[in-house]
């Protein structure tokens, strides 16, 4: 079952807010996040952090690039959440 929820962080003093959805399969979870218009996937790892993945596909295009600095900004604010 997914779950919507509105996952909000601050990052470089500006307030985000980003569409997200707890998912399922099988036994493990993930959060998809939308960050404006690309779905980045964050699933724990094996020591329980979260990463993100993105398809080369979802980035074929050379303004679709992800600040590195917000994707670990989201990491620790879904990683508070499990807290």
């Amino acid at each position: 079952m997914d779950e919507s929820f509105l996952l909000e962080i601050i990052y470089k003093g500006e307030q985000l807010k980003y569409d997200a959805q707890l998912r399922s399969r099988g036994y493990v979870h993930y959060y998809a996040v939308d960050l404006d218009g690309i779905t980045v996937q964050f699933e724990p790892d094996e020591e329980g952090s979260y990463r993100a993945l993105v398809t080369p596909e979802q980035l074929n295009d050379k303004t679709n690039k992800i600040d590195v600095g917000l994707l670990q900004a989201l990491v620790k604010k879904l990683e508070s959440l499990e807290g």
